[in-house]
Formats: C-alpha cells, sequence, structure tokens
C-alpha cells in the first residue's frame, strides 16, 4: 500500500490561512501565512521564533485562494503539468480545487479533476486536483513526492518590527536624537548672567531675521521668478521691472522729540 497522502499536505488542506493568530490577537500583522512543514500547522510572523529550524513554506493570496510559490513547491512534491500563475514576477500555483459556477464544457484542453478550461500543455489547474487524479489513478504519491530536509522564507517576506506597531517605531527611529525645544520655556534659559547675555542677543538677532523674512514676504518681489530665470541669465531690464511692481509703502518716520 503507497502512501496516501503526507502529513504536511493535509496540513495545507485542512488549515485556515490569513486569518487573525489566536496567540498574537493584539499584535499587528497577525496573519496566518505561514505552514510549519514539520508541525503541521499555520503560523503568523510572531511565531517564528519557535520554529525557525523547522520547515516553513509561505502562504500567499490570488484571487481570493491560496498559493504557494512553484519554486518552494517543487522541493516537496513534482509539479509538472499543473498550471501556474504569475504573481509579483514569481510563478505560483493554487493550493485547492477552486468552485466555479459552472462546468467547462466543449472540447479543449480542460482540467483532469474540475474540468476548468486550462492552457496548453497543462492538464491540472492546482496542486489538489492532481494529487486526486495521481492518488485515483495510481493510489501512491510516494514517486512524486521529493526529500526536503530544509525550506526557509523566501528573502521578500517581511517579518514586523514589534508588537506596539510599527509606524510609532519608524517615526521613532527616523531621528532618535531630534528633540524639540520651546523658545518661550523658562527653563531652557540660563541662570548665569553670560548665558543670559547670550540668549538675549541671540532672541534679537532671530527676531530681527524673522522681521526680514516677513518683510520680503510682504514686498511684491518674485524671487522665486527671477531664480527661475536664472538659468536664461536675468537682465537689468527684468531686475528693474520687478523693482517697479513693488508696492510702495508710507515710509516710517522717528516721532519728533
Amino acid at each position: 500500500m503507497g502512501i496516501q497522502k503526507p502529513a504536511w499536505l493535509e496540513a495545507l488542506y485542512t488549515q485556515k490561512f490569513f486569518a487573525g493568530c489566536s496567540y498574537h490577537e493584539t499584535a499587528k500583522k497577525n496573519e496566518k501565512n505561514i505552514c510549519c512543514l514539520d508541525c503541521c500547522i499555520s503560523l503568523c510572523p510572531h511565531c517564528l521564533p519557535s520554529h525557525r529550524f523547522h520547515r516553513l513554506l509561505q502562504i500567499r493570496r490570488y484571487v481570493y485562494h491560496d498559493v504557494v510559490r512553484l519554486e518552494d513547491l517543487q522541493k516537496l512534491i513534482d509539479c509538472s503539468n499543473v498550471q501556474a500563475y504569475t504573481i509579483n514576477s514569481a510563478k505560483v500555483v493554487f493550493i485547492k480545487k477552486r468552485p466555479q459556477n459552472r462546468q467547462f464544457k466543449g472540447s479543449g484542453n480542460n482540467c483532469t479533476s474540475c474540468d476548468r478550461s486550462l492552457q496548453e500543455p497543462y492538464i491540472h489547474c492546482s496542486l489538489g486536483c492532481k494529487v486526486d487524479y495521481l492518488l485515483k489513478l495510481n493510489k501512491d504519491l510516494s514517486p512524486y513526492l521529493k526529500k526536503c530536509n530544509s525550506l526557509q522564507l523566501s528573502p521578500d517576506f517581511l517579518v514586523p518590527l514589534s508588537d506596539t506597531g510599527d509606524e510609532e517605531m519608524t517615526s521613532d527611529q527616523t531621528n532618535p536624537h531630534s528633540t524639540i525645544v520651546d523658545c518661550d520655556d523658562p527653563t531652557s534659559s540660563s541662570s548665569s548672567g553670560s548665558s543670559g547675555s547670550e540668549n538675549m542677543s541671540m532672541s534679537m538677532n532671530m527676531g530681527y531675521r524673522h522681521h526680514e523674512i516677513v518683510r520680503k514676504k510682504r514686498s511684491g518681489l518674485n524671487y522665486a521668478s527671477l531664480c527661475g530665470r536664472s538659468a536664461h541669465k536675468v537682465s537689468d531690464e527684468d531686475m528693474a521691472s520687478s523693482m517697479i511692481s513693488r508696492r510702495k509703502r508710507i515710509p516710517h518716520r522717528s516721532p519728533l522729540c
């Protein structure tokens, strides 16, 4: 009597993927999209530390169905004659038989198990269809199984950085040494006289520069247009026309004593 189905293949059919992990309910990105072939269970990315030395197979989604990379699956079982599809430049195959609203009727190349229309020269639309066909024909899968002692996740697999949320960690890691100092905070001023005078001069300098910026913004001189024309060598005529377009103001005179 030949091998009916290996345990890892049964797990691919029976385990529920892309559901929330009950062990990491409060963690982000806790969808179970990994199958541990040694434990025959579905895992989420947060479960990986306790299974890092096991054979791991990543499960993906394509048109609302579970698929696996053809490159990974070929290390476990012969996938010849199974139609593959392309997702992000990678060949994938469906795990289970896909239901269809109506059966395909007519001549052409169709699946041996579910009569789905296929491209040439494929005769199986999924791994499950091929396994059912082989068991019905030979009742033995051992000639098609391959020995695989090690199977790791693909390099494009993303592992969450933290359970507390990746957005907060990203914002903190952008500039970990950055600080915001409130200029109006009285605790930021020094108690010594020299430092106080320095702070006073810096404050006056900053106020003066702020006043200059406001004056420049209120003026009608279009600095952006002048910078844009610098590539074409701004002429004196352009500068003069820009200066003429400036809005005249009432001159500020000192009050008479």
